[in-house]
């Protein structure tokens, strides 16, 4: 599989329209599936071991039902909050994902381009197809850096350097991945690079004597990052309470409770099911952001109700992207903006700071547990 021929099967029509069809995220899916290469779509789709945690992520949204308030003023819902000291006008972020000149022509500048229709940030990963500089090019981009820290700190320091020279906000350190999780439909899809596809900043990864460690670090090297970054240093990874305090004291901006989509370690917690707990203990200090799972407005409802102050969404906008280009990433976040803001107003709350869990309801374990629309 070449990248061109991998591009020509992703290219629509031009303009938004054809992407006005869908009504839901989970719509994106089957016709992203049809549209991609085997490989490539299972890379997307699939996780570790026997994927229980990315049910789990999704399931776990199901079992928690809203106990609306009536009777109130919601007048216009307005979902607007200041985060890492900049107004977000949605409580939405794009999360990092690799490679995605695979998906699309556009690549991450599709992404970014899609983002700026809600003027949301997005995550430009450490394997991505496309240069910060020609994302923080794109007028009215808001872009975030994540990062695999390596062992060559030299290297590290002239990444965050280089990111933060182009623009960058923030850097969205991946601490969950010491190993790669064993992928099985990765595997037998025989998901690999193509060696034409760019990687301007991971190419010297390419010819990794060990590829199986990913990023070697430790709270030492917390420290060290802090020193080192001059933008916002957020830790994306975090399940469990104690890290989270670990975190605050080693100085972070902020925290994204994620288990990295249930792509590196099967049966882990899903993230909403730890929010609680570690709400609780960062207790307002930092800001929490939250992904996986998230596949419609109550969904980030819920999240946002558990303590978040953003969520991120990664496989339903890269399916868009696959889809419809920038086109279909913006479609995308309007549906699940519109669902939230609805949603807002259905269970009584004009604004973000009107949230708080006496709206929630947990359903018994057997309740809901049926498979997303979406699911394959």
């Amino acid at each position: 599989m070449s990248l061109d021929q991998r591009v020509d099967e992703s290219i629509l029509p031009a303009g938004s329209g054809h992407v006005e069809r869908f009504l839901a995220l989970h719509e994106f899916e089957p016709e992203a599936r049809q549209r991609l290469p085997r490989a490539v779509y299972e890379y997307v789709a699939g996780g570790a071991g026997e994927e229980y945690s990315i049910r789990a992520n999704e399931e776990s949204y199901q079992r928690i039902l809203l106990r609306p308030r009536v009777l109130r003023s919601v007048g216009p819902v307005d979902l607007s909050q200041e985060l890492l000291g900049r107004p977000l006008p949605v409580p939405v972020v794009l999360a990092p994902a690799a490679y995605q000149r695979l998906m699309h022509l556009e690549g991450e500048l599709g992404s970014v381009r899609g983002a700026i229709s809600h003027a949301v940030p997005f995550v430009l990963s450490s394997n991505a197809t496309v240069s910060i500089e020609e994302t923080t090019a794109v007028p009215g981009s808001r872009c975030w850096f994540q990062l695999y820290v390596q062992g060559d700190r030299g290297f590290t320091r002239d990444s965050i350097a280089r990111v933060e020279a182009a623009g960058c906000e923030a850097v969205c350190v991946t601490v969950d991945t010491p190993v790669l999780g064993l992928r099985p439909r990765q595997l037998r899809a025989g998901f690999k690079i193509p060696a034409e596809v760019p990687l301007p900043h991971a190419a010297h990864l390419r010819a990794a004597s060990d590829p199986g460690r990913h990023s070697a670090l430790t709270w030492c090297d917390v420290d060290w990052l802090r020193s080192v970054v001059k933008s916002k240093l957020l830790l994306k990874g975090i399940l469990h309470p104690a890290d989270a305090e670990l975190a605050i004291q080693a100085g972070v901006d902020g925290i994204v409770v994620s288990n990295h989509g249930g792509r590196n370690l099967d049966t882990v917690i899903p993230p909403i099911e730890a929010l609680p707990d570690i709400t609780q203990q960062v207790a307002g200090r930092v800001p929490l952001l939250v992904d996986g799972g998230i596949r419609r407005g109550t969904d980030a409802l819920k999240a946002l109700i558990r303590g978040a102050n953003a969520v991120l969404i990664g496989r339903p906008y890269l399916y868009a992207l696959a889809v419809g280009g920038s086109d279909g990433v913006a479609r995308c976040l309007s549906l699940l903006v519109e669902e939230l803001r609805l949603a807002m107003a259905l269970v009584g709350a004009a604004s973000l700071q009107n949230l708080s869990r006496d709206i929630e309801w947990v359903a018994p374990a057997a309740f809901g547990s049926r498979a997303s629309p979406g699911t394959p």
